[in-house]
């Protein structure tokens, strides 16, 4: 496949991606929400496809604290007509609301209208095999009654 010398401006996106691991490190749920256009969709190994706020609130819910380590950004390079991606590779040292404590690298791959400044969907890729060992379903309703 021949590459093209001619790729739309990555700049606008990749400030974007980097505001949003920012809004993440700093468990800002609003400005995780303020990233996504108003139709943003994120697709998550353990939620799966759901609308960017009711995924953000249900993240802080389960959430004490994120440290964020970005390792590595990656833009498109093929010319696309409709879609530019770009990958954000980090290291996440979580800390559940529970106490436990999770480090896992994942990359978060963020697809954006050509032209618009807001993502319009997030692919959350990661091994989840070992998390769902150390913890389990941490977004189950709690099984206890309410008091």
């Amino acid at each position: 496949m021949p590459m093209s010398s001619h790729t739309p401006s990555t700049a606008p996106a990749l400030e974007t991606v980097r505001r949003y691991l920012s809004c993440l490190h700093a468990g800002d749920a609003a400005g995780l929400v303020g990233c996504f256009a108003a139709d943003g969709r994120v697709h998550s190994p353990f939620l799966g496809t759901m609308p960017a706020a009711p995924f953000f609130d249900r993240l802080a819910q389960a959430s004490r604290r994120s440290v964020i380590t970005p390792l590595d950004l990656f833009a498109s390079v093929e010319p696309q007509t409709e879609r530019l991606h770009v990958a954000a590779w980090f290291r996440y040292d979580w800390t559940l609301e529970d106490g436990r404590e999770l480090s896992f690298t994942c990359v978060d791959v963020f697809a954006f209208r050509q032209g618009e400044p807001g993502i319009a969907e997030m692919h959350i890729v990661y091994d989840t095999h070992p998390l769902r060992e150390q913890v389990g379903d941490k977004y189950a309703p709690d099984p206890r009654p309410p008091v």
